[in-house]
């Protein structure tokens, strides 16, 4: 079995091309690299170095050493970054999303109901089409996504329905509506969280001429809603969000009646995670029953 060490060693000679420039490289003396090299040889039985006067490059055979070396460490790493990951998701259950509203749920949760069960929320939401690789490779426990997956590995469990309203200026004549269509909202400019994940495309495909005024801060944002009158996006889930800073805007909230305005979500999982988890998903799916239907 070669050391790892070594393996390293020549992959950063291969990079760098000189004894000194991998020593320092490596925050070693140019006599270890050196006696590493020569191990390295020894222990592959053959001549990996063109030796010259003040001169050592790799021979063709060293080159094949090389690149072989790097597939050798990366699978070693991946290794380790498996096991750990696997481990840690045995002892804390992270959580991905492919939207914000889901989320503020499991924070709200997080203080009272589910306080004791190590949740680790990851706020940067992902694209749908990666769900699945990420739940093979074992970086979440499970995923709150609006789509179904049932594979040989992979199952779902529905959790709840994210609903969208618009909040309007209340002197507007779709103020006084009891609910809107996207259609109804036409030409408007809205003012939107950046990170919205799946609602954007929603949004964006389904309001004609709207325009869309991206924020990325929080405060911004609720600061603009509060003092202008653009229209904006909330949802079911916006009343129980611990960082709630609409509560005393003076826009009217519409709900928008289109089924595109409606979104299932479901809490995807790898089968073998399934016990660890589901007490997690009980508790949320009861809850979003009580608190936002």
């Amino acid at each position: 079995m070669i050391d790892n060490y070594l393996l390293a060693e020549l992959v950063t000679f291969k990079k760098y091309g000189t004894l000194a420039a991998t020593a320092q490289h490596l925050l070693v003396t140019q006599p270890t690299v050196t006696r590493g090299m020569q191990k390295l040889e020894d222990e592959l039985g053959v001549q990996i170095f063109d030796r010259q006067p003040n001169r050592i490059t790799l021979t063709k055979t060293g080159e094949l050493a090389a690149k072989e070396a790097q597939k050798v460490i990366d699978r070693n790493n991946q290794l380790i970054e498996t096991v750990q990951k696997y481990d840690y998701n045995h002892k804390n259950i992270k959580v991905g999303s492919v939207a914000p509203g889901p989320l503020i749920l499991l924070k709200k949760l997080q203080s009272s109901k589910l306080a004791d069960a190590n949740l680790d929320l990851d706020h940067k939401l992902m694209d749908t089409k990666d769900v699945s690789g990420k739940l093979l490779n074992h970086d979440h426990s499970f995923i709150l996504t609006n789509q179904e997956l049932m594979t040989d590995e992979i199952e779902s469990l529905y959790i709840g329905t994210e609903r969208l309203s618009v909040n309007l200026n209340q002197f507007t004549l779709l103020a006084n509506k009891k609910s809107v269509s996207f259609d109804d909202l036409k030409g408007l400019s809205f003012i939107v969280l950046s990170d919205i994940g799946v609602w954007k495309k929603v949004a964006e495909g389904k309001i004609p001429n709207a325009k869309f005024l991206y924020q990325e801060q929080r405060e911004a944002f609720s600061e603009i809603t509060k003092y202008s009158d653009f229209p904006y996006f909330t949802t079911n889930i916006s009343k129980i969000d611990p960082d709630d800073t609409f509560s005393d805007h003076d826009q009217i909230n519409v709900p928008i009646s289109d089924e595109a305005g409606k979104m299932d979500f479901y809490a995807a999982y790898l089968k073998t995670n399934k016990r660890q988890i589901s007490s997690v998903l009980k508790t949320m799916s009861a809850s979003w029953s009580k608190y936002l239907s």
